[in-house]
């Protein structure tokens, strides 16, 4: 009777995420039966503490150079229309950001499973060759076309190929914890992106900018070096065979809402950091001073991906992806919609990098979270892929409405916050179909 009255007094009746109570308890995959171990409990498998952060550090070099420098595309953007592209308007420059966006994002789904067959260390070499290529090339680029080339597919493809196996790797070494590691490897990206706009812009007065672009590829083979040596899988890679996208992944509802939903909202969430710099020059703010405004923007992303991604494993992670998406949106609708001056504009720019930046270290959680360990790569890619035509063509959109307005940002910014709200309430259907009580841990 007492070992009865004991189990009864436990909370052992939470339920999976198929069932109507709340799972406390960090289920890392519903593929798999609830009682299976996602990792198995093999000698092969035995967690190795310094590798796993050895890892994290390598995502973080990695994202540093690669996504970071993605993340400071405005100020190539500005530079060129002040300089190399005077004549051209920002529709057309910001066609090779949005072509490093769609590379970046469209390569998710074949990267991801080259990623699952033989592991991050092929795709993190091959990626850093490319990268620094693709900043050598863009040094000595002439004509639009070939910028559109260097600086626009072969960066993205870079990218791509250090981004994916880096998240993907430090996503299998941990469990509990797993949106706080992932949420500091992504910190990577926000760090390069409030150092490069500073860094550039003093380089391109210093010294040009060929060779300002060329001491950005020096210090990309670096870090891509040491990315190479420390990002380590956990398990043993085991070749795949026969289908390289799981039958279950297109049933999966749970799945397909959470990829409806980050659609949209990556539709409207680069849109500020491509034009927050051109923005704030139309009030007549200083060249110099927008840029520093991008990098506070920047600043505010390492902040959003690492402290909510921290709160996220305490909280549930789909119950911080849902409104971090939301307020971003609203965001840019009320503070940058009706900010007309450099403390309105620097105070946009932190709190939308806090929120853009807690909706991107959240969202590739999310996806391993309701997926098989051995699939962390091809659904993480999936993601990415099925998003990158929003992320193509979303600048452009952007740079349409402000021409069409004729130098009104007020089309722009509402597309962006409409776009993301809307997606917002996706993601919570996605929530939602895990488990229907609102407030669950999920």
């Amino acid at each position: 009777m007492t070992g009865i009255e004991k189990q009864s007094s436990s909370p052992l009746h939470k339920a999976n995420f198929e069932g109507t109570a709340c799972k406390t308890s960090p289920r890392d995959s519903t593929l798999q039966p609830a009682e299976a171990p996602l990792i198995p409990a093999t000698d092969e498998c035995t967690y190795n503490r310094l590798k796993a952060w050895m890892a994290v550090f390598g995502a973080f070099l990695a994202l540093f150079c690669s996504f970071g420098q993605l993340n400071a595309f405005g100020t190539f953007q500005s530079w060129y229309s002040d300089h190399q592209f005077a004549s051209m308007s920002l529709f057309s420059i910001s066609w090779i950001g949005s072509l490093q966006l769609w590379t970046f994002f469209f390569l998710g789904g074949p990267i991801g499973c080259i990623f699952d067959a033989y592991g991050p260390t092929p795709l993190l070499f091959s990626g850093s060759i490319i990268l620094v290529s693709s900043n050598i090339l863009t040094s000595i680029a002439v004509e639009y076309y070939q910028y559109l080339l260097a600086q626009g597919i072969l960066f993205g493809l870079g990218v791509a190929m250090l981004f994916y196996p880096s998240i993907a790797c430090v996503a299998t070494h941990f469990n509990e914890y797993r949106a706080t590691a992932i949420g500091i490897a992504t910190a990577g990206s926000g760090c390069g992106g409030v150092i490069y706009p500073i860094m550039l812009r003093h380089l391109f007065d210093a010294v040009g900018f060929r060779w300002a672009t060329r001491i950005s590829a020096l210090m990309a083979a670096v870090l891509c070096v040491t990315a190479t040596l420390t990002v380590r899988p956990r398990l043993p890679i085991k070749k795949k065979t026969g289908l390289l996208w799981d039958v279950r992944t297109i049933k999966d509802r749970r799945f397909l809402l959470l990829v409806a939903g980050s659609f949209l909202v990556c539709l409207g969430i680069f849109t500020p950091y491509f034009y927050i710099s051109d923005y704030a020059e139309s009030f007549d703010i200083s060249t110099n001073t927008a840029f520093y405004i991008l990098s506070a923007m920047n600043a505010g992303g390492v902040l959003g991906r690492i402290a909510p991604a921290w709160l996220s494993d305490k909280i549930g992670r789909f119950n911080l992806l849902c409104p971090s998406a939301f307020l971003s949106g609203l965001t840019c609708l009320v503070f940058w919609m009706f900010g007309k001056s450099l403390v309105a504009i620097t105070v946009f720019a932190v709190m939308y990098g806090v929120l853009s930046g807690a909706f991107i270290s959240v969202v590739t959680p999310c996806v391993a979270q309701i997926s098989d360990i051995r699939e962390f790569g091809t659904r993480i890619g999936a993601l990415y892929t099925l998003i990158s035509v929003p992320s193509l063509f979303g600048g452009p959109i952007a740079g349409a409405l402000l021409q069409q307005e004729q130098g009104s940002f007020t089309a722009s910014i509402a597309l962006a916050g409409s776009s993301m709200m809307l997606g917002s309430v996706l993601l919570l259907a996605s929530k939602l179909t895990i488990n229907r009580r609102f407030l669950c841990h999920i």
